[in-house]
């Protein structure tokens, strides 16, 4: 093979790596079972431009609503630890989640204990966290960096990405039916490679984001 062609292989190779990079929406084949039904998710921007998917009923007025009823925040399904993201990891995520979102959602309505009328329900689930090696940059699909970042990559050296996936829905309590639904995928800070522990502290920056996209939500 000629040096050309040599060049062209390595950049078709390149750009299928690219179409292969890491999403920032949380693909179909990661949806939990959670919510039941994702047939009407659409891609949005939240206030602080992340990309999430998301569905809201045509019908729903926030002001036919005055209180909301907070039903922590769980696993689905249980996580199973592993060498990197220990037991004690998932449950910080968890207990950080549940204290972050409780009072940025008592920020738009008041919290009850009882699904009376004029009251939503929360319920939301964290549906995955993990690592996954780090998509490749444009300035990496040249031939001679596409080699190196491929070996690091099959090595385990290459810089990886932590992960949280989360679900989440408001339910009317009057009809107990869905009026928004949720779904979102944040990424944690990076980790050097596959066997560097994560800690929940990694991953507190996804529940601050996704607190604070709650507490700046607009709706009709």
């Amino acid at each position: 093979m000629n040096k050309t062609k040599l060049i062209q292989t390595a950049l078709v190779a390149g750009t299928l790596l690219l179409a292969g990079c890491t999403s920032h929406v949380t693909q179909k084949e990661k949806f939990s079972g959670f919510l039941g039904d994702y047939s009407n998710l659409t891609e949005v921007k939240t206030p602080s431009g992340n990309p999430v998917l998301r569905w809201i009923d045509p019908s729903f007025k926030k002001a036919n609503y005055s209180y909301l009823k907070y039903e922590p925040i769980t696993f689905y399904p249980e996580p199973q630890p592993t060498a990197q993201i220990s037991k004690e990891t998932l449950q910080g995520v968890l207990d950080y989640a549940n204290s972050r979102m409780k009072p940025a959602l008592g920020e738009r309505l008041q919290l009850t204990d009882h699904a009376g009328p004029r009251t939503l329900i929360f319920r939301g689930a964290i549906t995955g966290v993990n690592t996954s090696a780090e998509g490749l940059q444009f300035y990496e699909v040249i031939p001679v960096a596409l080699v190196i970042a491929s070996a690091e990559t099959a090595s385990g050296h290459r810089t990886r990405d932590t992960e949280v996936y989360f679900e989440g829905e408001l339910i009317d309590a009057s009809t107990g039916k869905p009026v928004i639904k949720v779904v979102r995928k944040g990424f944690g800070k990076q980790i050097s490679n596959d066997t560097q522990k994560v800690t929940a502290n990694d991953l507190k920056v996804v529940i601050d984001g996704l607190a604070n996209d709650t507490k700046l939500f607009q709706s009709n």
